[in-house]
């Protein structure tokens, strides 16, 4: 059986990977479905000082002190960016990389850049007139495609602020070789899925293997058995 780390995005905690991590251990796999520091249960460390090489170290120091190898990694949306970091520090403890709904940068990419959440600066802006300059402002839900009442109350309950800085802070890369799979889930539902674009550039290349869920961004939350299904067929 095989080892996951699933990364939340922006704005969650470990917690919405609750209904995906309980259906994959029960396939018989080990799940660790860390907190990244500012968020959930890590709230209280919440600061303008934690960017993105913040959240790469925590899951650098998973891998690290929970002595994995051979892991299938998994980053929703932001944490595209995190995993795509933690690979570069860390290549021979991972065995797969999936980003499910999620940003695929380069080398200087930063997630701002990228988010149509900005478009036209309107992340930014939320961020100076209602975080302090530094907090990004909780999302809709339906920026989420979270629409069913009780999913609704569950996470918006449980969403806190995120650290603009994480967005604003360039990857840095060092190039190092890994030899891992690498695998794009697109959340297809609604009329203008987020990251189709990203799926479609991945489709085309034969180093990819590439999925598609018929529901909104937050798929663990929605389409959990659909998810789960998909990340035990890539554990083969």
């Amino acid at each position: 059986m095989a080892t996951f780390v699933l990364v939340h995005g922006a704005w969650h905690g470990g917690w919405c990977w609750r209904r995906v991590s309980d259906r994959l251990r029960a396939k018989g796999h080990d799940v660790y479905a860390p907190t990244l520091t500012g968020l959930g249960e890590r709230s209280h460390l919440l600061s303008p000082m934690v960017g993105l090489e913040t959240h790469i170290q925590d899951i650098v120091n998973v891998l690290k002190f929970e002595e994995l190898t051979d892991v299938i990694l998994c980053g929703h949306s932001y944490a595209g960016m995190v995993i795509t970091g933690v690979i570069d520090r860390e290549p021979d403890r991972i065995s797969a990389l999936v980003y499910l709904d999620a940003f695929v940068p380069s080398d200087g990419d930063c997630a701002m850049d990228h988010t149509k959440l900005n478009a036209n600066g309107a992340l930014q802006r939320a961020v100076d007139e209602r975080g302090d300059g530094w907090r990004m402002p909780l999302p809709a839900m339906e920026a989420m495609g979270v629409f069913d009442h009780a999913d609704i109350d569950w996470v918006e309950h449980l969403l806190v602020e995120h650290p603009v800085k994480s967005f604003n802070e360039t990857l840095s890369l060092t190039g190092s070789p890994d030899h891992a799979s690498r695998h794009y889930i697109l959340a297809s539902g609604g009329t203008a899925p987020r990251f189709a674009h990203v799926h479609a550039r991945m489709s085309e290349d034969p180093n990819w293997s590439t999925y598609e869920v018929p529901t909104g961004h937050d798929v663990m939350v929605t389409m959990p058995a659909e998810l789960s299904d998909i990340l035990d067929k890539i554990a083969g």
